[in-house]
């Protein structure tokens, strides 16, 4: 099996969080998009979902984000959280983490951690808005830059539906498939 575990999936379904368990667990390295998103989104004054409409018609800052993942195919012992690494990197355990999209805007509003400062909602009306809109607009980027469905999920060796289950119990999961 791999020594790549690539992670992608919905907004609010736990891809850093469970990442960050399986690089502990395994001792592996951890390489996120979401990091490098935000620190470009904040470098044009911008949030992630401004960031990513104007990608919509700004295509080297996808190319910027996407130059770093092609590179890792080589790698072993690492976790990769990103849209689109399962493509980028087709020898890995390629994850897909689901979640009920209300769970997400409710885990999304309580995440006190200082990355998602630009994800600041009123309500969990307008955290749901903005989760679909700017999933909306990720798809639709990746369908016309690559001819990718995102959505189909036979991109993924491994879909897990995080709404009602621990990080923990997310991360078993993929760590017995992995062992197989």
């Amino acid at each position: 099996m791999s020594k790549i575990i690539t992670i992608t999936g919905d907004l609010g379904s736990g891809k850093s969080t469970v990442s960050d368990i399986l690089c502990k667990r395994l001792n592996y390295s951890y390489i996120y998009t979401g990091k490098i998103q935000r620190e470009i989104a904040e470098r044009y004054k911008m949030t992630t979902l401004e960031l990513n409409k104007y990608s919509e018609t700004h295509p080297e800052i996808d190319a910027e984000i996407d130059r770093t993942f092609v590179a890792l195919g080589e790698q072993q012992n690492i976790v990769v959280d990103s849209r689109l690494a399962w493509h980028f990197i087709p020898n890995s355990l390629k994850v897909y983490l689901k979640t009920d999209v209300e769970v997400s805007a409710k885990r999304i509003i309580g995440d006190s951690n200082s990355v998602r400062k630009s994800e600041k909602y009123a309500s969990l009306e307008e955290a749901t808005e903005h989760i679909k809109a700017r999933k909306a607009s990720e798809n639709k980027r990746y369908s016309d830059l690559y001819g990718l469905d995102c959505d189909d999920m036979s991109n993924y060796d491994l879909i897990i539906d995080t709404s009602y289950i621990t990080p923990e119990e997310v991360a078993d999961i993929i760590i017995d498939i992995k062992s197989q």
